[in-house]
């Protein structure tokens, strides 16, 4: 029985050393990487780049995306200097478009027009690469890895954008490339960027009279977001109204004029709240000077400017200096001349607006 036990044990053990063939569904190629394989998977591989493209062509006219992005792989990484190069790297990003892998096929064809910058259909992967920058404009969210839900991204968004500009600054996507990362960046409430990247297209697009309009429009609103978000800061109604200015100046024709003019006016109402804001403020610190500075400021901008000269935050900045001259007097036993009130609009007594003292940080 105990020899039996190791004759059995012998034999096991002779079995196990013996080599076995055996399926690697996982394998790794230096200059291809990882690759799932079934057994008998390697039936795709090549020896000349020729007959490597075509099954990388072969399998995406036939929607076998997998081999089609492993095959695409090895022709770029086997045969990189090779003429089967450029379309293998454009098969390459086709795929992982078909597939989904949305980042992934931009990063091919940002490969594919950086190693063959003389291809023949450059200006079809710029359009390829901007309608899936566009797509993560819309809210798609990026993945890391391609496997961990990372959610939108608006920076890598917009250096999707800036790489394509940098690619071709005068192909037919790059103003509108140029616009979205205006627009980018108001999603990111970042007013002074997407004022920045309006101005650049308006700039760098000149000479194209529709994209150059829309680009002032745009800065214009923005600086209108920004000066209405604004409590204390009377600058981002200036450079507004500044930005709507040089629209109307430069655009007489354009159909949103009168929607700038408007805009304008609101601007100056915002301009005028917010100068009563700090007038408030320095009434509560008990700095009469320059709360009747700002006040004065609020009845000089609605009746001058804003052409409403009876609206009730002037009668209330009427009502608040004459209140503050009654108490100086008052406190002085009348020794202190009190600060005229503006006249209304249509005298010659209406004041120009006051030089302010410094902006308080907070309330």
């Amino acid at each position: 029985m105990r020899f039996r036990s190791l004759g059995v044990l012998l034999l096991l053990l002779a079995f196990w050393l013996t080599p076995q063939r055996a399926p690697a569904p996982l394998i790794y190629r230096p200059g291809e990487g990882w690759t799932y394989e079934s057994e008998g998977g390697g039936k795709w591989r090549r020896n000349r780049a020729k007959d490597q493209l075509e099954v990388a062509q072969e399998a995406f006219d036939g929607k076998k995306f997998n081999t089609a992005i492993k095959a695409a792989k090895r022709v770029v990484a086997v045969w990189p200097l090779s003429d089967y190069a450029p379309r293998a790297q454009y098969l390459l990003g086709r795929a992982y478009e078909e597939r989904g892998r949305a980042e992934r096929a931009f990063k091919a064809y940002q490969t594919l027009i950086e190693r063959f910058p003389k291809i023949d259909n450059y200006e079809e992967i710029l359009k390829r690469q901007f309608d899936i920058a566009t797509l993560y404009l819309n809210g798609k969210w990026f993945y890391l890895w391609g496997v961990i839900p990372a959610g939108p991204d608006r920076d890598k968004t917009v250096d999707m954008y800036e790489k394509l500009i940098r690619s071709g600054p005068y192909s037919t996507v790059a103003p509108e490339a140029q616009m979205n990362i205006g627009t980018a960046r108001e999603k990111q409430r970042e007013w002074m960027l997407a004022v920045r990247a309006y101005e650049r297209a308006a700039d760098r697009y000149h000479d194209q009279a529709k994209v150059a309009a829309e680009a002032l429009y745009r800065a214009g609103m923005a600086h209108l977001q920004e000066a209405e978000e604004a409590e204390y800061d009377q600058s981002a109604a200036v450079r507004a109204i500044n930005s709507f200015t040089d629209f109307i100046a430069l655009f007489p024709e354009e159909p949103r004029v009168p929607e700038a003019k408007q805009h304008i006016t609101d601007l100056y109402r915002v301009r005028a709240d917010g100068s009563y804001r700090i007038a408030r403020y320095y009434e509560k610190k008990r700095r009469l000077d320059g709360a009747v500075v700002y006040y004065a400021e609020v009845v000089d901008l609605y009746t001058r400017l804003v052409n409403e000269p009876d609206a009730p935050r002037v009668q209330e900045a009427r009502r608040r200096i004459s209140e503050i001259n009654a108490r100086r007097a008052k406190s002085s036993g009348g020794s202190v001349p009190a600060t005229p009130v503006p006249a209304p609009a249509g005298t010659n007594a209406v004041p120009a607006s006051p030089t302010p003292p410094s902006t308080p940080a907070a309330k």
